[in-house]
């Protein structure tokens, strides 16, 4: 165990030590200095060179003695009580000489971090001034003296100093409590920007991925038939090799939007989906925790599925059911027939978003199956583990 010494404290406590304390000390000391010639001094010659000592170990006592062994704190402890004990029947009539016994017996509870060795120093000290006392009244009986056994007690301010360390102790306790919280709050918080730095990563990779792919097949096939002197298929091939770098700009946006819509519980992220796009929303079962793959796999599949209906299926119905099951939770996005006409340069795509996802599904244990439905619409079913 350590002293309290060694440790931070409060700024009342500190305030207290640093100020307070060595206030008392130097007035103790002045106050005895002040009354020394008008008081009635037993033995002089020896009470003079007892105040002296005892007024050194005061101050010497004031700042930390982190750099001191146990042994040579234990000493210097006991010095300074048996110098106290010593003075105060020599000089108690100067008030201020009685309080050095027991301000030494606070600091010994307060400097020594054993309970015992200070119980030890400080019984030792109310012993030592019991006896003195007693020694005086046998040498000096006209001077008048304190009962020897109420000097018992300049032992008791240990207690004191004890339940000060004990508490400097519990605020040291606490302080290292909260430091180690808020270390373990910065570590979780970078693991977690390193996990979402990892999800941004793949996600982002998985779309480019397929869709660089792509465009670099279709430049390479443009650059072979235009060697081949069919111009027109060439030319068809780098407009396709432009729908898919439009396409993957576009699936990139979407990857990030559904990065941050995945930080809201999976029900409110799709309803907020199916509201924007004014189409319905179900949602059956009870809506459990989910990791954050599986809300952000579900969101993702969602926008994808919603995407491909707007570009293939225009104008038509379209639904999206969320359910939670005991083990599993299923998303599916149904849409019906087009109900307008196709728009050239949005049916246009890189085919790869499903693809991708189909691909994230599989990482997680689940499922994506999507196909057309016997009314001329398109479905798209994602089941995922809980």
């Amino acid at each position: 165990m350590t002293t309290a010494d060694q440790r931070p404290s409060a700024p009342s406590e500190r305030f207290r030590d640093e100020l307070i304390q060595p206030f008392l000390v130097f007035a103790m000391i002045a106050g005895t200095i002040a009354q020394w010639p008008d008081s009635s001094i037993l033995f002089p010659a020896l009470a003079l060179p007892l105040f002296i000592c005892a007024s050194i170990s005061a101050v010497a006592a004031l700042p930390s003695w982190t750099r001191l062994s146990n042994r040579q704190r234990i000493a210097g402890m006991t010095a300074y009580m048996l110098l106290g004990s010593l003075l105060l029947p020599l000089a108690h009539e100067t008030t201020y000489a009685a309080f050095f016994p027991y301000v030494a017996a606070r600091a010994v509870g307060v400097k020594l971090a054993s309970r015992r060795a200070a119980a030890s120093v400080a019984m030792t000290g109310a012993l030592v001034a019991a006896g003195a006392t007693r020694l005086m009244e046998v040498l000096a009986p006209q001077a008048s003296q304190w009962p020897w056994w109420v000097t018992l007690t300049v032992g008791l301010p240990v207690y004191i100093g004890i339940s000060n360390r004990d508490r400097l102790d519990a605020l040291h306790s606490a302080q290292l409590a909260a430091e180690e919280a808020q270390h373990a709050r910065e570590l979780e918080t970078r693991e977690a920007a390193l996990i979402e730095r990892g999800r941004i990563a793949r996600e982002v990779h998985d779309v480019l991925g397929h869709s660089l792919s792509g465009i670099a097949l279709q430049l390479d096939m443009a650059d072979a038939l235009r060697d081949s002197g069919r111009e027109d298929e060439a030319t068809a091939a780098i407009r396709r090799a432009r729908a898919l770098a439009v396409d993957s700009i576009s699936e990139t946006r979407r990857a990030v939007h559904a990065l941050r819509e995945d930080t809201l519980p999976v029900p409110d992220a799709l309803r907020q989906l199916a509201e924007h796009n004014t189409v319905d929303f179900t949602l059956t079962g009870e809506a459990g925790e989910l990791s954050a793959e599986a809300r952000h796999a579900l969101v993702r599949a969602t926008q994808e599925a919603m995407t491909n209906a707007a570009k293939y299926a225009p104008g038509a119905e379209r639904s999206i059911r969320l359910v939670f099951t005991d083990d599993r939770v299923t998303l599916t996005v149904d849409n019906g027939p087009a109900a307008e006409d196709l728009r050239a340069e949005l049916a246009d795509g890189s085919g790869v978003g499903l693809v991708g996802m189909r691909e994230r599904a599989a990482l997680l244990g689940g499922t994506l199956q999507a196909g057309p439905t016997r009314e001329g619409g398109w479905t798209v079913e994602l089941e995922l583990p809980r």
